[in-house]
C-alpha cells in the first residue's frame, strides 16, 4: 500500500519556539511539486516528543487539506503508553490521513509479547492502515520478525518502517510476512539496497532536503533498474551520512533553513547544529545538487 519515498518531515519552528505554520505549508507545497511520495507528520525528525497533541493535530489537518488525493500522508501515533497511543491512534486516524505510524514503546522496554498487544491495541482503535516502527537505536527494544510476522495478519496493520539497517533483517522480515505487507526502510544509507532485496521505499530523512532524488532513485528500484537506482543514491550518499552527525533532525532542519524553506530553530532538549559540521552539510548538500541560500544576500 504504501511505497517509493515517503519523507519523515522536519517541524518548522519560529525563533520563539512556536510552529512556523507558514512554513509547513511552503514545505508541504515543495514535496508536492517535488515527486514525493508521501509525508509522515510527527515522526522522529518531527521532533515529536517536542510536540503537543494539539500541535499534531494542526499540523496533520493542513498537510490533508493541502496534500490528500496527491501524496500520502500519515501520522505519528506512537508513545509509550498504550493507553495513550489508542487515544492518539483513535482520534488522528479521523483526520483524513491515509496511515498513522506506532513507533515501538520506549523507556519501559516491553517484552515481544508486550509489543504484540500494544500494537494489536492500536490498531483495533485505527480508522486507516497502521505502519509499525522500529528503530531499536532510539527506543531500546527490537520489534523481531517474527512478531512482525504474527502482527502483519491484522487487518489494519500494512507495513513496517524498519531502521536497524541490517540486510539480514530485511530478508528475515520479508520472510516472515505476506507478500501484500510494505516493508520500508527507515534508514536512508541503506535504502537501495533493501529496495533490491524485495522492500518497497524509505521513510526518509534525506528526501527533505533532496526529494526530487529520492523519489527518482526509489521509482528506479521499484520497477527494477537498479543500476539508474544506485547511480542516483550515490550523489546522496553525503546527504545520508552527514545529516547524521548529530542528533536527527539537527543537521537536516540546518540544511532545510540553508534552501530558504524555513528558520533554522529547534525545541529544547535539542540545539543547533555545532559550526564545525557546517561545512560537511553544505559540501553534501552541493554534492547532491541542492540549491543553497546565499545567508549574506
Amino acid at each position: 500500500m504504501f511505497s517509493g519515498s515517503l519523507v519523515a518531515m522536519v517541524t518548522p519552528m519560529t525563533a520563539d519556539g512556536a510552529i512556523d505554520l507558514t512554513a509547513w505549508d511552503r514545505l508541504l507545497d515543495f514535496h508536492l511539486a517535488e515527486g514525493s511520495d508521501g509525508i509522515v507528520v510527527a515522526g522522529t525528525t518531527g521532533e515529536s516528543p517536542a510536540l503537543t497533541t494539539e500541535e499534531i493535530g494542526e499540523l496533520t489537518r493542513r498537510a490533508v487539506a493541502r496534500c490528500a488525493g496527491r501524496m500520502a500522508v500519515i501520522v505519528g501515533t506512537g508513545t509509550n503508553s498504550t493507553a495513550e497511543t489508542i487515544a492518539r491512534t483513535r482520534d488522528f486516524s479521523r483526520l483524513g490521513v491515509d496511515g498513522v505510524m506506532i513507533v515501538t514503546p520506549y523507556y519501559n522496554k516491553p517484552p515481544q509479547e508486550g509489543l504484540y498487544r500494544h500494537f494489536s491495541a492500536a490498531a483495533e482503535a485505527s480508522a486507516v492502515p497502521v505502519i509499525l516502527y522500529n528503530v531499536p537505536g532510539r527506543t531500546s527494544v527490537d520489534l523481531l520478525p517474527a512478531t512482525v510476522g504474527r502482527l502483519a495478519r491484522h487487518p489494519r496493520i500494512v507495513a513496517l518502517k524498519d531502521a536497524t539497517a541490517k540486510r539480514e533483517r530485511c530478508a528475515e522480515l520479508l520472510a516472515a510476512c505476506p507478500p501484500a505487507f510494505s516493508l520500508l526502510s527507515g534508514d536512508d544509507a541503506s535504502a537501495i539496497e533493501w529496495l533490491g532485496l524485495g522492500s518497497k521505499g524509505v521513510i526518509s530523512v534525506t528526501a527533505n532536503v533532496a526529494p526530487g532524488p529520492m523519489h527518482a532513485a526509489c521509482a528506479a528500484a521499484l520497477r527494477g533498474d537498479m543500476a539508474a537506482a544506485r547511480a542516483i543514491d550515490a550523489a546522496l550518499g553525503g546527504l545520508h551520512r552527514d545529516l547524521f552527525l548529530e542528533a536527527n533532525p539537527i543537521p537536516v532542519k540546518w540544511a532545510v533553513a540553508r534552501m530558504g524553506l524555513m528558520g533554522p530553530s529547534l525545541r529544547l532538549p535539542l540545539v543547533p547544529l555545532s559550526a564545525v559540521h557546517e561545512e560537511a552539510v553544505l559540501q553534501a548538500m552541493s554534492q547532491a545538487g541542492v540549491s543553497i541560500k546565499d545567508l549574506a544576500a
